[in-house]
């Protein structure tokens, strides 16, 4: 496939991934799928990997990926396949951009997933909004996981679920955008088709 095409596969693959990650921040919001007091939202959901790291800057490469296959740029210096050329080099700096959002949004949603979620739970005196767990103790211990939150209901598997589906996003965005810097670096040496010229 040529090194055009094959962007605009990324592109076309990017876009949900983009919705999905929105998505999930979202309904983080909303911490067992209820509405809690602003203070009582986990920190990590405010700092929008979601929605800006695997979101907002992933729309800017996914867009240029796929405008890449019908780049018509009239070339320079007297050589057609210059503009595509330069235009591939460009897609590395996108899928970059595209590299730090996603890592942005893995490693918040790795500090969330192992610091656990804001709950209200029992301090020994009294119940208290905070973080009862800690170092991701909960995550292979059910009876902790399951006991200790008291509200919001069912706030553990909601948190751990949605984070981890970040998580998972954000590491297949960062090996899209790695794939892309690569295809990018050999559409710009080989042209657009590498052994077929610069046809499309």
């Amino acid at each position: 496939m040529c090194s055009g095409g094959f962007a605009r596969c990324l592109g076309f693959t990017l876009i949900p991934l983009c919705i999905v990650c929105v998505l999930c921040n979202i309904l983080l919001f909303f911490p067992g799928g209820k509405s809690v007091d602003r203070q009582n939202i986990t920190d990590q959901v405010w700092y929008f990997g979601g929605i800006l790291g695997s979101g907002v800057l992933m729309i800017f490469p996914a867009l240029v990926f796929l405008g890449l296959k019908n780049n018509d740029c009239c070339g320079c210096c007297g050589n057609e396949s210059c503009g595509r050329r330069f235009a591939m080099l460009s897609s590395m700096l996108f899928a970059g951009i595209g590299v730090v959002g996603a890592g942005y949004s893995v490693i918040v949603s790795a500090v969330a997933i192992n610091r656990g979620p804001k709950c209200l739970f029992s301090n020994g005196t009294a119940l208290d909004w905070g973080y009862p767990f800690s170092n991701g103790d909960y995550l292979g211990n059910a009876t902790l996981r399951d006991n200790v939150c008291q509200e919001p209901g069912g706030v553990v598997p909601w948190h751990l679920s949605l984070f981890s589906v970040l998580l998972v996003m954000g590491l297949i965005q960062v090996a899209l955008c790695a794939f892309q810097v690569i295809n990018g670096l050999l559409g710009a040496l080989c042209g657009d088709c590498c052994g077929g010229g610069d046809e499309h």
